[in-house]
């Protein structure tokens, strides 16, 4: 009996990787038809490639902000992507829908998609470690930012508009649901998460189906897609390379601190060995070029650190010559808790599954969402999880040491303040009462139960018991804090951050979207600002 299971989940798994191989022929030759491609930048792993060279621009992460942020910047300038990760393309464990939730269960020290970490709340969490970063890992979901986060941070409409829809024109989709999912949906409507929206990429409360950077053949289409945009004439990516900090030079001015350039080693742990690439340094030093760290929540303020950028109390005990005092690296980390009801009994073998819909309620205060995921090599459980959208609790994250590859310490302090714990309480009896709707009871074919937990006490328990994380942790370097409102640190010349560390909280159902969007955005911003110095040049220069 044993053995003839053996065979069996041997043939299942044979089967996927067919499913996978065939999936990828036919992305190549079908994908174009719904999303335009063009050729991708010329992508390195030899680092003596990149070494003692110069780009106007060097953007560090080839994530969710980097990718698009990138490819922009190079319609007019050369650029060099760093990402410490190695290219999704051929991956299944990235590309194929059927292998959702698969890179957050093979993980290692250093070559793996996706990287562990563990709070030292004692939570486990996960960060992107490829080309595409978290967009190469997550469930795909895509919904905006809500109206009332665009309008706090001060972006300008239409460009913001423009930007989302740039990249919807690319990557992506509207999916069609499955069994499940739908399920979810009239399980989301039976508790109450009013009205139906139906497709939308809007965030509004109530029901609705988000869209999708899965397309119809269930090929995922990450960050790394929108690189096709890019021109590759004047475009390099370098992966399998992990930033060790910044170089900065006085410039002849004592009082004011300029970026240079990068210093870098291989990712895989094979040689200490440092290597940099430079900014390229024109005559006009008012139209020089920036590098803008996009390494996310947990890379950007650590990189900061590693260069001398943060406390400097902190810093001493790592022997790191301070640069510039700056308190707000590595402050105001945030995490959304999260809480997940399983309403399957046992483990099985079902298909993977991300979530294609979402319940937005209580004055977007909550979001619900169901999916399948995979357990271990072939079982899988069926959650439905919700997260409170605007925690109030904060941490901060700190050096663990000075080795780049390592995660540094980060701690978030789930539900340490109470407006929090009440929260979660409130949004504990919603989620039961989705997961417990008859609904999902018909679906799964199980006597419908309603004993609820009754107790304020009891659900309480329940949330710090059983916290986790929606893996939408941002911060560290926040706008107003670290960086200005054009993502600039302050204090230094050259230097700019621009990913979810700059967030003071996590944008629409989830901050994929938000995040693609500001890395077009912000992209445009600079050429435009670059067009600007270029303009009051000629106009001084010829009066």
């Amino acid at each position: 009996m044993e053995a003839s299971n053996f065979k069996f989940q041997k043939t299942i798994r044979h089967d996927r990787l067919l499913k996978a191989f065939i999936f990828l022929l036919i992305d190549l030759s079908l994908c174009s038809l719904s999303h335009p491609q063009g050729e991708l930048p010329y992508m390195t792993s030899d680092v003596k490639e990149v070494a003692g060279k110069s780009f106007d621009y060097i953007v560090v992460g080839g994530g969710t902000a980097g990718c698009p942020l990138a490819a922009t910047l190079s319609e007019k300038f050369s650029v060099l992507l760093v990402e410490r990760g190695g290219s999704p393309y051929g991956n299944p464990l990235v590309l194929d829908k059927s292998f959702y939730g698969f890179s957050l269960i093979q993980t290692d020290e250093f070559s793996s998609v996706a990287q562990d970490f563990i709070s030292t709340d004692g939570v486990r969490n996960c960060r992107g470690r490829v080309l595409g970063g978290s967009s190469a890992i997550n469930g795909g979901f895509y919904s905006r930012a809500s109206e009332d986060f665009v309008n706090k941070t001060g972006w300008d409409k239409e460009l913001v508009k423009d930007a989302y829809t740039w990249v919807e024109s690319k990557i992506v989709s509207t999916p069609e649901l499955t069994p499940w999912q739908t399920v979810v949906e009239f399980g989301l409507l039976e508790a109450g998460i009013l009205p139906y929206n139906g497709f939308s990429l809007e965030h509004i409360e109530g029901t609705k189906i988000g869209g999708s950077i899965f397309d119809i053949w269930g090929i995922r289409h990450t960050s790394a897609d929108l690189l096709r945009a890019a021109n590759p004439k004047i475009f390099v990516v370098l992966l399998n390379a992990t930033v060790k900090n910044i170089i900065f030079h006085s410039n002849g001015n004592a009082t004011q601190t300029t970026v240079h350039g990068i210093r870098f080693i291989k990712s895989d742990g094979s040689t200490d060995q440092t290597y940099e690439a430079y900014l390229n340094q024109p005559k006009n030093s008012t139209s020089c070029g920036d590098v803008i760290l996009s390494a996310g929540a947990l890379g950007s303020p650590q990189i900061l650190l590693l260069s001398g950028i943060g406390p400097h109390k902190h810093l001493m005990n790592f022997n790191i010559s301070h640069v510039l005092k700056l308190k707000g690296v590595g402050k105001r980390m945030k995490d959304n808790p999260s809480i997940a009801v399983l309403v399957d009994t046992d483990p099985q073998n079902r298909q993977p599954e991300p979530p294609q819909v979402s319940g937005i309620a209580k004055d977007f205060k909550f979001i619900i969402e169901g999916g399948i995921i995979p357990t271990s090599s072939n079982a899988t459980r069926m959650p439905v999880a919700a997260k409170i959208a605007f925690p109030v609790s904060e941490g901060r994250l700190k050096l663990n040491s000075t080795d780049p590859r390592q995660n540094p310490s980060v701690k978030f302090n789930y539900l340490a303040e109470e407006r929090d714990l009440e929260d979660c309480a409130n949004m504990v009896h919603l989620l039961e009462r989705v997961a417990m709707s008859q609904s999902v009871s018909f679906y799964l074919g199980v006597k419908h139960q309603s004993n609820l937990m009754t107790s304020t006490d009891e659900q309480r328990k329940f949330c710090k018991e059983n916290v986790k994380t929606y893996f939408h942790y941002h911060g560290g370097c926040t706008v107003g804090s670290v960086v200005d409102n054009d993502y600039k640190v302050y204090g230094v010349k050259g230097l700019r951050v621009v990913d979810g560390s700059t967030f003071l909280e996590s944008p629409g159902t989830n901050p994929m979207a938000t995040l693609l969007m500001l890395g077009r955005y912000q992209g445009i911003k600079i050429l435009r600002e670059r067009e600007d110095i270029s303009s009051s040049s000629s106009t001084q220069q010829n009066p």
